[in-house]
């Protein structure tokens, strides 16, 4: 899936509006002078507005990643780009990539 790289200065929110952060960012590959991501980083959510049990599934809390990059890898992973999906725990809802730098783009 093509797509401009994400970096961790990127907006990446829940579909709840939770704030979502990278846990591991990759500083072999820098893009706008900041770390890319690898698919297999999982994310932290904090803010999200899902209601817990009772009224709902949620809050999500984190997010793991299921599409990346397929020709470009950094460390024998593929990155994420701005067409990647996730799947946040415990609500099943995806991520959504809101902001990225655009001018490096990778398939």
């Amino acid at each position: 899936m093509p797509g401009f790289l994400l970096h961790v200065g990127a907006q990446v929110t829940c579909a709840h509006a939770g704030q979502a952060t990278p846990t591991a960012p990759n500083p072999r590959v820098t893009v706008m002078g900041q770390p890319t991501v690898l698919q297999t980083a999982p994310y932290v959510v904090a803010g999200c507005t899902f209601p817990p049990p009772t009224a709902g599934n949620g809050p999500c809390v984190t997010a793991q990643w299921i599409t990346g990059t397929t020709r470009v890898l950094s460390n024998g992973q593929p990155l994420l780009v701005q067409s990647s999906q996730a799947i946040c725990t415990p609500t099943g809802t995806p991520l959504i990539i809101a902001v990225t730098q655009t001018r490096v783009s990778a398939i």
